[in-house]
C-alpha cells in the first residue's frame, strides 16, 4: 500500500498546535468555557492523528507512559482534588482557592486540580481505546 506524504508532513505542524490549544482549553476551563474534558479530547485527537499519519506503533513509542497509566494518574489527581477539602473540615469536592492569582493561569485551586486530572484521564482513556482498535498485526 502506498502511503501519502501529505498527512505525515501536515501532522508535524498540526500536532504541536493542537497540543498547545488543548493546554489553553485546560487552563481557561476553570474560569471560562472549556476545561479538562475538552482539552483532553483535543490532545487525544492530536495523538490519534499522529497514529493515523505514521502508525499506532509509532504512537506507542512516542508516549512516555502507557495510556492506562496516564488514565490512572488522572483519576488519582481528580480524586485527590476532592479529598483535599476533607482535610480542612469541608465537604467532599468543595472548591478551595489559593489567595494569590498566578500569571497566565489566574486563580488556582482544587477545581483546577480536578480539571488537570480529568484532562489526563480523558487523554489516557481515549488514546487507550483507539489504540486497542488500531492494533498493528
Amino acid at each position: 500500500m502506498q502511503r501519502s506524504i501529505i498527512l505525515p508532513v501536515a501532522t508535524r505542524y498540526l500536532m504541536p498546535l493542537m497540543l498547545v490549544f488543548s493546554v489553553f482549553l485546560l487552563l481557561r476551563g476553570h474560569n471560562e468555557i472549556g476545561g479538562g474534558f475538552v482539552g483532553g479530547l483535543v490532545a487525544a485527537s492530536a495523538l490519534i492523528l499522529y497514529a493515523i499519519a505514521l502508525s499506532p506503533s509509532a504512537l506507542w513509542k512516542l508516549l512516555p507512559l502507557d495510556p492506562r497509566v496516564i488514565a490512572g494518574a488522572g483519576l488519582m489527581i481528580s480524586l485527590t482534588s476532592g479529598l483535599i477539602p476533607l482535610f480542612n473540615g469541608l465537604p467532599f469536592m468543595t472548591g478551595i482557592w489559593i489567595e494569590r492569582s498566578l500569571p497566565v493561569v489566574g486563580k488556582v485551586g482544587t477545581p483546577t486540580l480536578f480539571d488537570l486530572g480529568v484532562y489526563f484521564l480523558v487523554i489516557g482513556v481515549v488514546v487507550w481505546i483507539l489504540l486497542e482498535f488500531a492494533e498493528d498485526e
